[in-house]
């Protein structure tokens, strides 16, 4: 399944979509997404860096499995499964996997530029 297969998809299976390598420990998966709203899984390998950036949609991201050295802003937290951070537009933020793990994010609007 493609990427725009998934517009307004309202019932999406996990092994119907494929992972995306993006290199140094990252993979992620586009679960679904629309105008308004993407869904993103990210695995990471221990010790993958989720380099500082920072973009214009709001972000929110569960740690679903590992532990997390989440930086936002000029704050560092460590954050472990069931932890949520909240990225608000134009903040810089990252991560460093300390435990192999994976992010559940959510922006808002959707991110063109993972399609």
């Amino acid at each position: 399944m493609n990427f725009k297969d998934l517009t307004n998809k309202t019932l999406i299976a996990d092994k119907d979509l494929d992972w995306e390598d993006l290199g140094s420990g990252v993979k992620r998966k586009i679960m679904a997404y629309d105008d308004n709203l993407m869904l993103v899984k990210v695995a990471f390998e221990k010790g993958a860096i989720g380099a500082i950036h920072h973009h214009p949609h709001l972000q929110m991201s569960y740690v679903a499995k590992g532990s997390f050295e989440v930086s936002m802003g000029d704050d560092k937290k460590i954050l472990n499964e069931g932890d949520v951070f909240f990225a608000p537009s134009n903040v810089f933020h990252g991560v460093v996997c300390l435990e192999a793990g994976l992010l559940i994010d959510i922006f808002n609007p959707h991110r063109e530029d993972f399609l």
